[in-house]
């Protein structure tokens, strides 16, 4: 081999070193096209405002673009099944465990990432009807008239009211004459307002993260564990995508694999939107850098849509050095 051949062939491989070096530094930004628009959806709760927007901020850092819809949870499971919906961040266990288990089973959505633990979510009546001695759900229909026989709800369709219907039907704690008032969540805490106000008793459907704790002074009844799970309804919130979503867009799976909220975290996003009248947006954007180190785990390994590191490319969007 002469050296004219051998320096041709040494040229070679340095190129093709070279692109080998570059398609893999950008390996995992190679997801397609359809990846760079994620859509979410939003059953209107407000802790799901919370943990969408801090998404959104990540998401537009990283060149993604962000579409939520507002659908009621049976509807995003079917938008879900159907790829019209990358992901929900909003599956609380085990209260939506009887809605979700056949999606699961007939491997229609994909259960992601626990984003949320600690949480709660049950049944709670304000702090003056406990003192009178309400502190269970056995304890409800020994005051039946002054609760007028209703239990407050949210949207109809949601899985914990249907929890709640199923409790009426099988007759549990003596409630079985009893009825659901199903609007929203705005409309059930509307109607928590006003009976706290007026010193009048109500019963209704209660969950932390939610700015309702502080505000009303709540007891969670014990209890319900059939209905709503132990440690009073002691919930976790899964991330859940459509099926395929991890393996067709491999960086998105990475970030909201490793995005895990805290309860802090939440109720001082929900707490500046609701008492201090803040945008979410901007709320989302004042947690995120009150909680820099938060990043670092979040975003290892991630990329911006063009390939850049996604870690600096958030902490130059949002000011942090």
């Amino acid at each position: 081999m002469n050296t004219r051949w051998r320096s041709s062939l040494a040229k070679a491989a340095l190129i093709f070193s070279a692109f080998g070096m570059a398609v893999t530094g950008s390996s995992h930004a190679a997801e397609p096209q359809s990846c760079t628009q994620v859509r979410m959806a939003d059953p209107g709760w407000t802790d799901i405002d919370a943990t969408n927007a801090v998404a959104g901020v990540l998401l537009k850092a990283l060149g993604y673009q962000q579409n939520v819809s507002n659908l009621s949870v049976p509807i995003t499971y079917q938008g879900l099944k159907k790829g019209q919906i990358d992901v929900f961040l909003g599956n609380w266990m085990p209260a939506q465990g009887p809605l979700v288990k056949p999606f699961v089973d007939e491997h229609s959505i994909d259960v992601l990432h626990a984003n949320l633990t600690n949480a709660k979510f049950t049944l709670a009546v304000p702090d003056y009807v406990a003192a009178a001695g309400v502190h269970s759900f056995a304890d409800l229909v020994k005051h039946a008239d002054q609760f007028n026989g209703k239990i407050y709800g949210i949207e109809p369709g949601a899985p914990a009211n249907q929890n709640i219907k199923k409790m009426i039907a099988d007759k549990a704690f003596g409630l079985g004459d009893w009825k659901v008032v199903e609007s929203s969540e705005t409309g059930m805490l509307t109607q928590v307002e006003r009976a706290v106000r007026d010193k009048q008793w109500i019963v209704f459907l209660a969950w932390e993260p939610h700015l309702m704790n502080t505000k009303f002074h709540l007891t969670y009844l014990s209890g319900g564990d059939a209905y709503f799970g132990p440690n009073y309804g002691g919930a976790t919130v899964n991330t859940v995508t459509r099926p395929g979503f991890a393996g067709q867009c491999t960086n998105l799976a990475k970030l909201f694999q490793q995005m895990t909220f805290n309860v802090d975290m939440e109720n001082q996003i929900i707490a500046n939107v609701l008492q201090n009248k803040v945008d979410i947006n901007t709320a989302a954007l004042t947690a995120l850098k009150g909680n820099p180190a938060l990043l670092n785990t979040w975003l290892k390994g991630v990329t911006t849509t063009n390939g850049a590191d996604g870690l600096q490319a958030v902490q130059t969007q949002l000011g942090i050095h």
